[in-house]
């Protein structure tokens, strides 16, 4: 008797909120390389992203949230950075649990 395949597992997940707001596995990607290298540009480079492009997300993420996800402060390497808010750490926490 022939061995029944395995049903394809879940590959990726995207959350819908709105028609103009979701997240998906690159955005969840993206928060969680913000929350572990504290900038925007550093997350964005290791998933092989623009610095253009990560910035165009964290704002399209603070927006269609309603409140930041991401606080950025200025100042260089020593002062400045990025940081997930308690929202931005809720919603990547409740999207990886999914």
């Amino acid at each position: 008797m022939a061995k029944a395949a395995a049903a394809p597992g879940l590959t990726h997940l995207r959350v819908t909120f709105s028609d103009s707001f979701y997240v998906g596995p690159g955005r969840a990607d993206l928060l969680e390389g913000i929350a572990t290298t504290g900038s925007i540009s550093a997350a964005g480079k290791t998933m092989g992203m623009s610095y253009k492009r990560a910035w165009s997300l964290v704002q399209a993420l603070n927006a269609g949230w309603g409140s930041p996800l991401v606080e950025t402060s200025r100042g260089g390497a020593e002062q400045g950075g990025a940081t997930l808010t308690a929202d931005g750490q809720f919603v990547l926490d409740k999207y990886r649990a999914m």
